[in-house]
């Protein structure tokens, strides 16, 4: 398998140029949303992180949280107001020293401000000079965020190479539910470090937005198969990988669609979640998207089996201790249906196969075997061997091909696979 040229996420990749170990300047804008007490999360995770973080609020930020909390959590001078040591010219020197900027919450009033490069305070002006790459993570009340006028200026400061993370949804300032949540501190900090980690697009001052324009189809997390209604057949999948690939190929600029099987993360930001149950529901959510997608991948760990009968209570002991016996039927095969049935050429098809080897095959020849019969242009393939994988934050793995080619991915995390997944997938886009 020719190793394909590193792109944002894959830093840790096998082959990848060796980056630096100094940790970059970040610059982190607070606009003046409710959620700005969130940041004070974000700024720990980036400060114990050893980066070195200016924070730049606005005036409507710190009426939320003050200047002492911003101060005290970097360590570092906290003013909105750019005559402040104006001997220092912070307009111009903040944003030239930056490696990267983030702006949360990111409000309707702050996008259209720097979609239109107005500079009226100290964090407009640092976006105007600063020339490395730039990550807004949105948050408003829906209306606001559906309005025209805000997804103008979104488009437009996507279509300059800045990042814009899509809102959450969930629950709002009073009663109110929609998109327009912040993004989870976790997810804001998390597509930062992937922005991070490529050197040549931050001297660049680009984005990470390599997937723009591409629909990607993502399963995760273990299916359910109910014996009654209060037992299942299941099985130990955590749905964390499925739901790296998804948060990474939104950061990377994709339409993303994430069928998640009983799985308790949080939704990635800026991701169209479908929550299902039993392989057969993956199945017909599956099946029923695969032709707009560009690309599938397969993380989700569906049922091979499901009781042939489902008992309309629950099933209880017997007096005499006898055990009922439970009849099994196969499920429809996702991956093999997708891959032989796919009516696009340029669609590039991923599959997962968690192996542990047998007593006449290894891990890699049983995965093989499974390459041929599914007929998906890669397969990633786990030894679950003793239980490794599941639930874990971290992965390792062999990536398959379809021309006998192998790339390993040493122990890493889950977002850096990802990475080099969507890596892969480009390659055969290209």
């Amino acid at each position: 398998m020719t190793q394909p040229p590193p792109t944002p996420g894959a830093a840790s990749a096998p082959g990848d140029s060796v980056v630096s170990t100094a940790k970059p300047n970040v610059v982190l804008g607070v606009g003046g949303g409710i959620a700005a007490y969130k940041v004070c999360d974000l700024l720990r995770r980036l400060t114990e992180s050893g980066h070195r973080v200016r924070v730049v609020p606005t005036a409507a930020a710190l009426e939320f949280v003050g200047a002492a909390t911003w101060a005290a959590l970097s360590g570092q001078p906290v003013t909105a107001d750019p005559f402040d040591d104006v001997h220092e010219v912070p307009h111009v020197r903040i944003g030239k020293a930056a490696e990267l900027v983030v702006v949360a919450p990111a409000t309707a009033n702050l996008i259209a401000k720097a979609a239109h490069g107005l500079a009226d305070d100290l964090l407009t002006n640092t976006l105007l000079t600063a020339r490395c790459p730039i990550l807004f993570a949105a948050a408003m009340h829906t209306e606001m965020w559906e309005h025209p006028a805000t997804q103008a200026n979104v488009a437009t400061l996507r279509s300059r190479g800045i990042t814009v993370l899509d809102p959450a949804v969930g629950r709002l300032t009073g009663s109110d539910t929609g998109r327009g949540r912040l993004p989870e501190p976790a997810e804001i900090f998390a597509i930062s470090q992937l922005m991070l980690a490529d050197e040549t697009a931050r001297a660049a001052g680009q984005s990470v937005a390599d997937l723009t324009g591409k629909h990607v189809l993502v399963s995760a997390g273990g299916t359910r198969e109910h014996l009654d209604p209060v037992r299942y057949l299941g099985n130990s999948s955590s749905g964390k990988q499925g739901y790296a690939l998804a948060r990474i190929a939104a950061a990377r600029g994709a339409k993303v669609t994430l069928v998640a099987a009983n799985s308790e993360l949080a939704d990635p930001a800026g991701v169209q979640v479908v929550p299902v149950t039993s392989t057969r529901e993956l199945y017909d959510e599956i099946t029923g998207r695969a032709v707009d997608a560009d690309a599938i991948v397969m993380a989700a760990a569906p049922a091979d089996f499901r009781p042939a009968d489902v008992a309309g209570h629950k099933i209880k002991k017997t007096a005499d201790g006898s055990v009922p016996a439970v009849s099994l039927v196969q499920n429809p095969d996702i991956l093999a249906t997708i891959s032989h049935d796919r009516r696009r050429t340029d669609q590039v098809i991923v599959g997962f196969a968690a192996e542990t080897g047998d007593e006449q095959h290894t891990v890699i020849e049983l995965a093989r075997a499974k390459l041929e019969r599914k007929g998906c242009d890669l397969l990633v393939v786990n030894d679950v061997s003793g239980g490794k994988v599941f639930g874990s934050d971290t992965n390792e793995a062999v990536i398959l091909d379809r021309d006998g080619g192998a790339l390993p991915f040493p122990s890493g995390s889950k977002d850096a696979l990802a990475g080099v997944i969507w890596n892969l997938v480009a390659t055969h886009w290209h």
